[in-house]
């Protein structure tokens, strides 16, 4: 089963965010073509606003970052979770994503939780598939990892946008009661998500939302 949001009797909503990491974008880091795809500056407006969230961080993205990494593993706020290892597309279009053998999927769903274990004792189970993109292939070939597979029902734009006021405007119409909230911390392709973070979190703070991690959330529906 895939999830897409929580139960929708609970004014209950989770911002979540994924953080990627693909053998290109390694090589604009090591050329200096791109500055850096850690956006600090997000998860500082997360802690001084008292966010909860999930992230779902790319096996290669905790490597070159492993600081933040840390960061992020340390806060009681927040919890970890896997966008895989390589950040590959497990199923075709995907964004110009290199597609991933069938065969190596399980491995490197589980390659990542590795990599994660190494910054924390208690991952979450959860996972959400490179650029949102599965089939039922792939459902089949990473069951036997056990993971619970995590989409989301509000995409916020900011991955690639060029708006604060359109990003914060379409993220706070499309959220609801149960809302899982997806954004990024990949600064270079999402430049806006600091700016757009507070209005997010103010506006649905307004509503009566109350923001929590995503494991909270699909507790609450139990």
């Amino acid at each position: 089963m895939v999830i897409d949001h929580g139960p929708r009797d609970r004014r209950l909503v989770a911002i979540t965010f994924d953080s990627n990491m693909t053998d290109s974008m390694l090589r604009r880091l090591d050329t200096g073509a791109v500055a850096s795809y850690d956006d600090t500056a997000a998860v500082d407006e997360l802690a001084r606003l008292r966010v909860p969230a999930t992230f779902f961080l790319a096996g290669k993205w905790v490597l070159r970052y492993p600081a933040q990494t840390r960061r992020l593993a340390g806060n009681p706020l927040f919890e970890l979770a896997s966008h895989s290892w390589s950040h590959d597309a497990f199923a075709t279009p995907c964004y110009g994503l290199t597609p991933i053998p069938v065969a190596a999927m399980a491995a490197d769903v589980r390659r990542s939780f590795a990599v994660l274990h190494h910054f924390t004792r208690h991952p979450t189970h959860y996972f959400r598939f490179p650029g949102g993109c599965y089939d039922t292939a792939a459902l089949r070939a990473i069951a036997p990892t056990g993971v619970r597979v995590v989409q989301y029902d509000v995409a916020s734009g900011d991955a690639f946008g060029t708006s604060v006021s359109a990003i914060v405007r379409h993220t706070l119409t499309a959220a609801t009661a149960g809302s899982i909230i997806v954004m990024h911390i990949t600064l270079a392709n999402a430049p806006l998500t600091p700016r757009a973070l507070p209005p997010i979190v103010a506006g649905l703070r307004a509503r009566g939302f109350t923001l929590v991690k995503l494991s909270d959330l699909l507790a609450a529906g139990h």
